[in-house]
């Protein structure tokens, strides 16, 4: 990777940072790093070695950024908006210039049809079963797709007799790692061995979840299921916490984010919230990402505020 591409996934990552202040700090003209941002421009060799040594006391080095950032989408249940956040989180990083790839670990394919992807000729299935390279498609610009469909229920099925079955996702994928700043896993509504494999390919887990009582039982299922995984199978694992979706105006689910929130001492809830909009249903039957669908909507200003809060986030507890 060229050095003017790390140095603006490194400003891409720390919002905080004034890009006026860095090209005043380092001595360039005026909008380079905007351009660059912004228009594609290139960044000259000399502007370059005057602002690593600026950027280097705020955190920068060359070995920063050598792998993606593997995120699991989790929880046990259904219709929770795991599938919604892993497309729309994706579209919202890919948008502000971070390469992303999202792999559909679901059987039920709803992260591949949404983007337009059915029946796909080569899918994770295959891979995972057999010694086929595991498949990417471009969606959007910077943003990749590995589909599923049905045919992944098999891989669930055989995972007892497969060779080292919870690692061969983590295997499969090893060489993506340096084409991408994040990877995110839409893993199906259950802790089965799919999830255990998505979570042992991980860097760490985001839990989705509904405000409804249904759905805030499972957590210690949750807990219990990850704290497994880190202590037989992926010790790195970190949970960087919950995002609440489908969150309606009502007493009800604002009483059940206050029980929430006391129950939940040490892991994060992100202050973004996911409301339940029509647009995020009305964009999945048109096959269509939510900013492609309605990029001035109040459906895709969710997931962009959630991305930033995010992105913020992940600097902290890097």
């Amino acid at each position: 990777m060229i050095r003017q591409d790390l140095l603006l996934k490194f400003i891409r990552h720390n919002p905080a940072l004034s890009i006026s202040s860095l090209e005043k700090e380092a001595g360039i003209p005026r909008q380079t790093i905007t351009r660059a941002l912004n228009e594609n421009r290139a960044i000259p060799e000399k502007h370059i070695d005057l602002l690593i040594p600026i950027l280097t006391k705020y955190g920068y080095s060359p070995t920063i950024y050598q792998n993606a950032r593997i995120i699991s989408i989790v929880n046990h249940k259904g219709g929770v908006g795991k599938t919604t956040t892993t497309a729309s989180l994706g579209e919202a990083l890919a948008n502000k210039g971070f390469k992303v790839l999202l792999i559909d670990l679901d059987p039920q394919g709803n992260l591949s049809q949404i983007l337009g992807i059915d029946m796909p000729e080569v899918q994770i299935a295959d891979s995972l079963l057999n010694n086929v390279e595991f498949p990417v498609i471009p969606i959007l610009e910077n943003m990749d797709l590995s589909p599923s469909d049905i045919d992944l229920a098999n891989v669930e099925m055989r995972f007892h007799e497969l060779t080292g079955g919870e690692f061969r996702l983590k295997n499969r994928i090893s060489h993506l790692l340096p084409k991408y700043d994040y990877i995110l896993i839409d893993c199906p509504p259950s802790l089965n061995k799919l999830t255990i494999s998505a979570l042992t390919a991980s860097t760490s887990c985001l839990i989705t979840l509904l405000p409804e009582m249904s759905a805030v039982k499972g957590l210690n299922s949750i807990w219990g299921k990850i704290m497994e995984v880190r202590r037989d199978l992926n010790a790195s694992l970190q949970i960087d916490g919950i995002v609440y979706t489908m969150v309606k105006r009502n007493t009800v689910h604002d009483g059940i984010k206050i029980h929430v929130k006391e129950e939940v001492k040490n892991v994060k809830i992100f202050n973004a919230e996911i409301k339940h909009l029509i647009d995020f249903q009305k964009s999945q039957i048109a096959q269509n990402s939510i900013s492609q669908f309605s990029e001035d909507s109040e459906a895709a200003k969710c997931y962009r505020e959630f991305c930033d809060e995010y992105i913020e986030y992940l600097q902290i507890v890097k």
